[in-house]
């Protein structure tokens, strides 16, 4: 048996996320399905993470084990022709047997982009959240620092009854304007479930005056996920880059 790693890319907007479900079209499934279709095997695809239903991926990880001879390129060729077009695989390769794209990660960047703009934009509408009020990114980049290190990020996690810790290390994180877009990018030791979005919902309220600068602190100490923003809408997030020791 040999491990095959692919990274791909998909667009978000008309999956029920990365995880199989019953009767739902997901990420997962439909590499497993295209992979079948190929190799005849029945094959588990591992990803380095669950995006949800709306969410978005540039570099996402893979990989699965198979009997079969392909080289990684011919793998990478014929398993893109029984794909959709909403789902691209960008590089593919042989590694280790012991590989496992979920638990080697050891650090994942995600971005968040927010059209800032009182204008509809009919073209980004399932591809960025769009903020109707004008926000202060300078204020969104002062606040974030707080972020920085490491934290129990209990505030800004949805319930997950299967984590053993709260506890994350941020690596990075920005606050940056593009024209009419405000990038967040966050990396990160590991994310909780909505860790992204709650903390994108939380600089949203301080970019728009809503709560002071220096809130975040107070909001980490909380250990309670109501005094932290909204979760902000998935259609905004991106999965940007999986690395790995």
């Amino acid at each position: 048996m040999r491990n095959i790693k692919f990274v791909l890319s998909y667009d978000g907007t008309d999956f029920k996320g990365w995880q199989t479900q019953p009767d739902c079209r997901t990420v997962q499934e439909t590499l497993e399905n295209a992979i079948k279709e190929i190799t005849g095997e029945k094959v588990h695809v591992l990803g380095s993470g669950r995006t949800d239903a709306g969410v978005h991926a540039v570099g996402q990880v893979a990989n699965f084990r198979t009997s079969s001879r392909l080289t990684p390129d011919a793998f990478l060729r014929a398993v893109t022709t029984k794909l959709p077009e909403d789902i691209c695989i960008r590089e593919a390769s042989e590694v280790d047997y012991s590989f496992d794209s979920s638990r080697h990660a050891v650090r994942k960047l995600y971005r968040y982009i927010i059209l800032d703009s009182p204008l509809k934009n009919p073209f980004m509408r399932k591809y960025a959240f769009r903020c109707k009020h004008r926000l202060d990114a300078r204020k969104m980049a002062e606040a974030c620092k707080a972020f920085l290190g490491t934290h129990d990020f209990h505030s800004f996690e949805t319930n997950w009854p299967n984590r053993n810790t709260s506890i994350r290390t941020i690596l990075h994180i920005s606050v940056n304007r593009v024209g009419e877009f405000i990038w967040v990018d966050i990396e990160a030791d590991g994310f909780l479930y909505n860790m992204v979005r709650s903390i994108v919902g939380t600089l949203i309220q301080i970019g728009r005056d809503r709560w002071p600068v220096d809130c975040v602190k107070k909001i980490l100490e909380a250990q309670d996920r109501m005094e932290a923003g909204p979760t902000a809408p998935p259609e905004g997030l991106y999965l940007m880059r999986v690395s790995y020791e």
